[in-house]
This record gives C-alpha cells, sequence and structure tokens, in this order.
C-alpha cells in the first residue's frame, strides 16, 4: 500500500510533530530533574516528582506512541518499506525499546509523586532515576533522528529481494 503524495506528506508532518514533542517533553523532565539534583532542597525534590509525573503521563507517553504509530504508518506508506531498509528497522527497534521502558517507568514516576503529594519527607535519590531514564531517552531520541535525517545505506535481506524482484518486472 502506497499513500498519495498528498497524505504520505500529512503522515510525514505528523510523524516530525510528535516527535518533536516527545523530543522536547523528555527535555523538560530532565531540565526538571537536573534542577532538583542541583537544588537537593525538600520543597524543589517535591515539586519536581510532581511537576514530572504529568509531564510524563500526559506528554512523553501520548508522544511516544504517536511517534511509534506515525512511523509505522509512513514507514509501510511509502517506498522506504518498514524491513527493506536497516536504518529504518534500526529506528523501530529504537522507537518499541524506549516507548516499552518508558511505559514501566510510569509505575516509579507514579510511586514518586505519590510519596511526593504526601506529607512524608521526600528523597532526592528516586531523582536519578529520572536522570537516568530522561537521559536515556534522550539519546535515543537523538539516535533515531540522525537516522531518519541520514538514512545510511544497506538493504536488509528483504528488502535486496524486493529491489531485485522490482527490477525483475
Amino acid at each position: 500500500m502506497t499513500l498519495t503524495p498528498g497524505l504520505r506528506k500529512l503522515v510525514l508532518a505528523a510523524h516530525v510533530t510528535v516527535s518533536v514533542g516527545w523530543l522536547g517533553a523528555v527535555v523538560a523532565v530532565l531540565s526538571l530533574t537536573v534542577a532538583g539534583l542541583a537544588g537537593q532542597a525538600a520543597h524543589l525534590v517535591r515539586a519536581v516528582y510532581l511537576a514530572a509525573e504529568p509531564i510524563t503521563v500526559f506528554a512523553v507517553v501520548p508522544l511516544a506512541i504517536a511517534s511509534l504509530v506515525t512511523g509505522l504508518i509512513s514507514s509501510l506508506g511509502t517506498p522506504w518499506g518498514l524491513f527493506r531498509h536497516y536504518w529504518v528497522v534500526f529506528k523501530l527497534v529504537l522507537t518499541v525499546l524506549a516507548t516499552v521502558v518508558l511505559l514501566q517507568f510510569l509505575g516509579t514516576a507514579r510511586h514518586f509523586a505519590d510519596v511526593a503529594a504526601g506529607a512524608d519527607p521526600v528523597d532526592a535519590s528516586g531523582l536519578w532515576s529520572y536522570l537516568l531514564h530522561a537521559g536515556g531517552g534522550l539519546l535515543v531520541l537523538l539516535a533515531t533522528t540522525v537516522l531518519g535525517i541520514y538514512k545510511p545505506r544497506g538493504l536488509t535481506p528483504y528488502g535486496w529481494r524486493k529491489q531485485q524482484a522490482q527490477r525483475a518486472l
């Protein structure tokens, strides 16, 4: 199935938009985390936990899922295909892994927010988990961005067979 040029551009615009949004939301969480680690004041740490959780739930997660879905639609509806080129496969694997790790981290984010919402003292050590996840997520998103821009050469065996079959026609 190949998308019409207009629909292809619409899907690509949606994919770029939600992917950039995902990147921005991760940077927002990372910025909050660094501020909390730098300040270490109890009220600041509490505020970071309380702010980072809704950003994660209502921005990072939906944008990650939207990026994955629009990327799949874009790859399946264009000549690039989903499994024809290594760079597309690597982007898919990185995006799926980042989304799975993010979904697994939701429970931790909710736990820290629940503790911060209570009257008990908060511990800044949980911010290191945020730093690891947001920092790792940022690196993965930058890698997928570079792959999408440079599109390194290299056909998968499936892509090579498809290319040979098209040439034979």
